[in-house]
């Protein structure tokens, strides 16, 4: 059981519905959530699998703040292993990506590590002319980098330290996983990265994630040109357990256009007047078939999948420190995409990111929450639209996916 916390938090009588503003900036809560969640029975994004094409490819990554490999094996199989040197703790490597067909090397002390993590060779080992080197209780496979679980679903590869955390297919459950499968249809291709950093906790950003309610109303590029409204059909899947969530639009064909503009004619920053000056900015195509133009999709703690229209994109969502997060994009089509369809995601790729059409919002609001909270951390938010349940709906004026959040993260904190 994890250890108490030593300025314990007495959670609001009304449960899910109220967040106190401590979770948001306690250092002794982000150290414990770094350990109870993170580093606990939870699985995390690591990579797509085809981002590693060839036995040596390696990439880096974190779960939370801890640092992680990503490597292709030359058992042609995914493998990930914390990347910190069993020696003395240095960073082993020290690139975002690369190749190493001869395995990875420590450039402190040149411990060698195979593909899979495995020590096979320390420098001096014997000493030099019988003098120095390791005891002879020493034996490389006792010391290799420490190994995480990994698995794929429909090409992306997820980790977790824990022995505890569930298969990967149990723990995303059957419906986020037939609405990540929607999406993920085919073989990836990257075809953009980007990053930013919020001055905000990274529970802020996965809040607003799930916070279908804001969406037309903090967007206003969304109403104005009519990509998505509340009143448009579509509504929101929650795991049972409240962990993952998709939001999900149909096209406006199936929306009530009299209802949509008499509701938001009270919006004063939306301009009905407003024209884009190359309005193929917009053109899409339902590659999916199914009529949904947009879906916003999670997977606890920190994985995001976006579809808005064309433009499809992976977010990770890394905590860097109380109140600051790294949000990592990754923009990606299909290998069988013509080029009329990637230069349309490309384009469409501007919607989002951290100057995007929509996201940029996203990006700053955080930051006007965490600079409003000080003083007030024995208060708490009120996430009531929709109810105080976590429950499907269909609607996305709902607060049903946020207080599932609160469900999941709850129980890990021992809160």
């Amino acid at each position: 059981m994890p250890q108490a916390l030593q300025s314990p938090l007495k959670w609001p009588k009304e449960g899910n519905a109220r967040v106190p503003y401590r979770v948001f900036s306690d250092p002794e809560i982000y150290r414990a959530e770094r350990d109870r969640v993170f580093l606990g029975p939870t699985w995390q994004y690591l990579a797509l699998d085809n981002e590693l094409p060839n036995p040596g490819d390696y990439k880096t990554t974190f779960l939370s703040e801890t640092p992680v490999i990503v490597t292709r094996g030359e058992d042609g199989q995914i493998h990930a292993m914390v990347n910190r040197c069993a020696h003395r703790g240095n960073l082993v490597c020290l690139k975002q990506r690369g190749h190493a067909k001869d395995g990875l090397t420590c450039v402190y002390h040149a411990w060698r590590y195979d593909l899979a993590g495995n020590l096979t060779s320390v420098a001096f080992r014997r000493g030099v002319a019988g003098k120095g080197g390791m005891p002879e209780s020493f034996k490389l496979e006792e010391h290799g980098l420490k190994k995480l679980r990994t698995d794929s679903f429909a090409g992306i590869v997820f980790g977790t330290l824990s022995p505890d955390a569930p298969p990967l297919a149990e723990y995303i459950g059957n419906d986020i996983g037939g609405r990540i499968g929607r999406v993920m249809r085919g073989k990836p291709k990257i075809i953009g990265t980007t990053s930013q950093i919020l001055h905000n906790n990274w529970k802020l950003y996965v809040e607003n994630v799930k916070d279908t309610y804001h969406a037309s109303l903090l967007h206003t590029f969304f109403t104005t040109f009519r990509i998505s409204r509340l009143t448009t059909a579509g509504g929101v899947a929650i795991a049972e357990s409240g962990a993952h969530h998709a939001s999900y639009t149909y096209g406006e064909q199936r929306g009530d256009n009299a209802t949509s503009d008499q509701l938001y004619s009270e919006i004063h920053s939306l301009h009905e007047d407003y024209r884009l000056k190359d309005p193929r900015f917009l053109d899409s195509v339902d590659e999916i078939g199914d009529g949904i133009t947009l879906q916003i999709l999670s997977v606890f703690p920190n994985f995001v999948l976006q579809q808005i229209h064309n433009s499809i994109a992976v977010r990770l969502v890394l905590p860097k420190g109380p109140d600051e997060t790294e949000l990592q994009w990754t923009y990606i089509g299909f290998e069988d995409d013509d080029a009329a369809m990637t230069e349309r995601r490309l384009q469409q790729a501007n919607l989002v990111g951290p100057a995007g059409y929509v996201s940029m919002e996203d990006g700053a609001v955080g930051g006007f929450i965490q600079r409003a909270i000080p003083g007030a951390e024995e208060e708490a938010s009120v996430i009531e639209m929709g109810g105080h349940e976590h429950a499907p709906q269909p609607t996305r004026a709902t607060e049903a996916s946020v207080r599932g959040f609160w469900n999941a993260w709850r129980p890990l904190m021992g809160l």
